[in-house]
């Protein structure tokens, strides 16, 4: 059953997600961060080209011929095809579509409450449905 992180109170998004793609491409997993929309997307893709000069971490877009080969995936469409099932990691306001395909699932937070309130209700389907959820706290020991 796929597991489901919450990682909640995070100011930058985008910075927090290039540092957790940065770690599971450490671990040799494979994983899909999913934005909120094509600008997000491209922002992502951008962040994760200048996270640090010292780092690499391989990353294309959905539907790009080197996905398979790839171990990071960006895309804003869940309907697209992906070829990784390790981690799905969400930045959108809604439950991804297909989530179930993955053994995992982060949920990322921010501190904007539009964001905090569409999480809160997230956490509340997910656990109706009985998936064993987590929580973490960022700033918070």
């Amino acid at each position: 059953m796929t597991r489901i992180d919450f990682h909640t109170n995070i100011p930058d998004k985008l910075t927090y997600v290039c540092r957790l793609a940065r770690k599971a491409y450490a671990a040799h997993a494979k994983l899909v961060l999913l934005a909120d929309g094509p600008a997000q997307a491209d922002a992502l893709n951008e962040a994760l080209w200048t996270l640090s000069g010292t780092d690499f971490i391989p990353h294309v877009m959905a539907g790009d011929p080197l996905a398979v080969e790839t171990p990071v995936i960006v895309t804003f469409d869940e309907q697209v095809e992906l070829p990784h099932r390790d981690m799905l990691v969400n930045l959108t306001h809604r439950t991804p579509a297909g989530f179930e395909r993955f053994a995992r699932v982060f949920e990322i937070i921010s501190t904007d409450e539009e964001d905090a309130a569409a999480g809160r209700a997230r956490y509340v389907a997910y656990k109706k449905l009985s998936y064993p959820l987590t929580h973490f706290v960022a700033g918070q020991s």
